[in-house]
């Protein structure tokens, strides 16, 4: 069974959405983002989520001592990371860790062999950004990716590609955030729909 990832929850309209519709994880992002917040915003937005809904904390270069102390502060489950962190960075963390790849070709498959984390979070390559492109990339690259890995899809996904996704990449999780907006919100109905196609 693959999972659900809705990531960039702002608003408490969106923890109100999720209570109701169960995805497994939800991300708050930290980086630099249209929908980025703070850590007293995620933490107040926390206090109100389903406590059976895993929490991800969305970073990208930042320092450890930072990461650290907001994992803390929200009481973060998985840390991901969107920026330049090396496998020695990624490893100084108690908490699971997630590091996101920019798929542009094959080549970054080696890449991936230079990382112990606990799961691959495979986004869409566009030059000068870390991710959040709301565009797909070709998942024939990574087909066999989870084979042996953890893997996290994401770049572009709807309720409309959700399930050709998922047969080419057999990822473990889904992770979805314009696609479910209307006009840069979380909208209750599109969420709902994704659920809905990733679990049949």
């Amino acid at each position: 069974m693959t999972n659900v990832k809705i990531c960039g929850l702002k608003r408490e309209e969106d923890i109100i959405y999720v209570n109701k519709l169960k995805p497994d994880y939800v991300g708050f992002v930290f980086a630099k983002s249209s929908r980025q917040i703070d850590k007293y915003r995620a933490k107040k937005l926390i206090m109100g989520l389903d406590k059976g809904i895993k929490k991800v904390g969305v970073f990208s270069n930042h320092s450890i001592g930072k990461v650290k102390e907001i994992a803390e502060f929200c009481n973060l489950d998985i840390l991901q990371f969107h920026g330049d962190e090396d496998p020695i960075y990624c490893n100084s963390f108690e908490n699971t860790v997630w590091k996101a790849f920019r798929i542009k070709d094959g080549n970054i498959l080696k890449k991936l062999e230079e990382y112990d984390v606990d799961g691959f979070l495979l986004d869409t390559f566009a030059r000068g950004t870390y991710g959040g492109t709301g565009k797909s990339f070709d998942w024939k690259i990574v087909s066999n990716a989870s084979e042996n890995k953890f893997i996290i899809l994401a770049g572009g996904l709807t309720s409309e590609n959700v399930e050709d996704a998922i047969e080419i990449v057999k990822p473990q999780v889904v992770d979805v955030s314009s696609g479910v907006e209307v006009c840069g919100v979380k909208d209750f109905e599109k969420i709902k729909k994704f659920i809905k196609k990733v679990r049949g």
